[in-house]
């Protein structure tokens, strides 16, 4: 290999290595995009992909609630978070789709009711801390916000938890790791006063919910 071979072969290795880094230090940045377009593509329907009626297990206990300020984690097209507004709580959601967040909006304006939004990357965010009376977190899995929920809670405050658990991977083809374990919702929350729980299985669909106390100081 001549010397003139070998300055090319370098040169082109040395592109190569630069290009490898540019796309490593851009695959979070391609990720959240690749997240936001996949769930503003759902989101730009006629149609609520969810429905406009907030789960039951929220509306059954909303009532058990401190009133103030409460946090949607993963609003999606908002129809938990608005339904929290229509009770008196003063309600910021927050999603990595901008579509969504907009529906959900719409849906508060249909009931009268005002909402704060903020498109989020959850994967990167940070939740401030003892700031919120009430933190929902509905259908959607990442476990290290567990922490930051119970630490952005106010004293006394609560979390509202509910998503599929393991027993749903019996009826649908669903990703092992983003099913709560058995107990899990109890053990991450052992800290705090549970003041509901179940683990519900139909036979068709199978979830768990919690709704947990931050101790007072």
């Amino acid at each position: 290999m001549t010397p003139s071979t070998l300055r090319k072969t370098a040169f082109r290795c040395l592109l190569l290595g630069i290009l490898i880094g540019t796309l490593f230090s851009l695959g979070p940045v391609w990720a959240k995009s690749q997240d936001q377009e996949r769930w503003n593509k759902k989101y730009e329907v006629d149609v609520f992909l969810f429905g406009k009626e907030p789960v039951p297990f929220l509306k059954n206990n909303a009532g058990l609630l401190p009133k103030g300020k409460a946090l949607d984690i993963a609003m999606g097209e908002g129809r938990n978070g608005v339904f929290l507004a229509t009770q008196g709580f003063d309600v910021e959601g927050w999603d990595i789709s901008p579509v969504g967040l907009k529906k959900a909006h719409h849906l508060a304006k249909e009931h009268n009711v005002s909402i704060q939004t903020k498109v989020v990357d959850l994967e990167s965010a940070e939740l401030p801390k003892n700031e919120y009376d009430v933190i929902l977190m509905m259908y959607y899995m990442q476990r290290n916000l567990f922490p930051q929920i119970k630490e952005a809670l106010k004293p006394g405050g609560m979390a509202v938890i509910e998503t599929y658990n393991v027993d749903y991977l019996k009826y649908q083809d669903f990703r092992p790791q983003w099913a709560l374990k058995t107990n899990e919702l109890l053990e991450a929350f052992k800290d705090f006063k549970i003041i509901r729980y179940q683990a519900y299985d139909d036979g068709k669909e199978a979830y768990s919910s919690i709704i947990a106390q931050k101790p007072m100081e």
